[in-house]
């Protein structure tokens, strides 16, 4: 598998512990790539390096083997980008505004753009300047997937519209991916990430913590359960026990949180036979579960 993205111990420090430190990592051509992290952790900047527009104090990023700062210009021609804070040019409409960069691009087929607008429900007609910001959003993610590039850079690419938009942002990002095409996308929203990325990075004050791959977090994996006890004594059996890890309990309402693998679910269950329950309850195991527990054990630097 040939990589299309490439960061090479790249560090940007703007003081005081913000900035990136040391990001190392590279992006399989055709894959979905997912960055997740804190407010001001770095994802911003990232994607921002990858567009040419700063500068690293050291190391470097390339895209299809192209410096992303030498080459910026060329690089922009290939790449549909979604910034983080949206601020379009005094050019009246969406539509001129789409207008504008479809020449740019030197589109002359607008079909598909017009499909997007459609799909996402965009009045284009409308002035950009008294756009909503869910408009202002959705019309981004049109100037960005209207030319169907190879490769995608989305920064918080959901902010701003409805759970059903957000839905649609999901399938668009998914056909992508069926056509061939790279993305790498920032979000704080673990679903939109779950349901769409192969990889996974967390990133935590400007360092690279974790990658990990969808199969580490797939809902298969660890199974979770919340379970209440009748009666104190059976509660404190359980414990005793021990077969199971115990990840969180609440002695005084006698209820607890199991962790198990997949091939113990019939253990499991055949040990609950023998207690009296008030209740159980399935909890499907995340990648914010997965993320929390990474930063609340102090981050697995790589």
């Amino acid at each position: 598998m040939s990589d299309i993205i490439r960061i090479k111990s790249m560090t940007k420090d703007y003081g005081n512990g913000r900035g990136i430190f040391d990001f190392d990592y590279s992006i399989h051509k055709g894959e979905i790539f997912g960055l997740v992290g804190t407010n001001g952790s770095g994802k911003t900047t990232t994607l921002r390096h990858l567009m040419g527009f700063i500068k690293p104090d050291s190391g470097s990023c390339e895209i299809d083997g192209l410096d992303c700062r030498k080459n910026s210009k060329e690089i922009m021609k290939r790449v549909g980008y979604v910034p983080g804070e949206i601020d379009f040019p005094d050019v009246g409409s969406g539509d001129n505004f789409l207008r504008l960069q479809a020449q740019l691009l030197g589109m002359k087929d607008m079909s598909y753009t017009n499909q997007l607008i459609d799909r996402f429900k965009l009045a284009a007609d409308a002035p950009l300047r008294r756009m909503s910001k869910g408009m202002k959003q959705k019309t981004a993610l049109v100037a960005a997937f209207m030319s169907k590039p190879d490769i995608l850079l989305l920064d918080e690419p959901s902010t701003g519209l409805d759970p059903l938009m957000r839905d649609t942002l999901i399938e668009l990002i998914l056909e992508q991916k069926q056509r061939g095409a790279t993305v790498f996308m920032s979000s704080h929203i673990f679903k939109e990430l779950e349901d769409t990325c192969d990889r996974v990075a967390f990133i935590h004050n400007g360092k690279m913590i974790e990658i990990i791959d969808r199969r580490m977090y797939d809902p298969t994996m660890p199974k979770l359960y919340r379970i209440g006890f009748e009666n104190k004594k059976e509660y404190f059996s359980f414990i005793k026990k021990g077969n199971f890890t115990i990840t969180r309990k609440n002695d005084k309402y006698r209820h607890l949180i199991v962790q198990f693998k997949d091939n113990e679910t019939n253990k499991f269950l055949c040990e609950l036979a023998e207690y009296n329950m008030r209740y159980i309850k399935y909890i499907p195991y995340t990648l914010e579960m997965y993320y929390t527990e990474i930063i609340e054990k102090g981050g697995k630097l790589l």
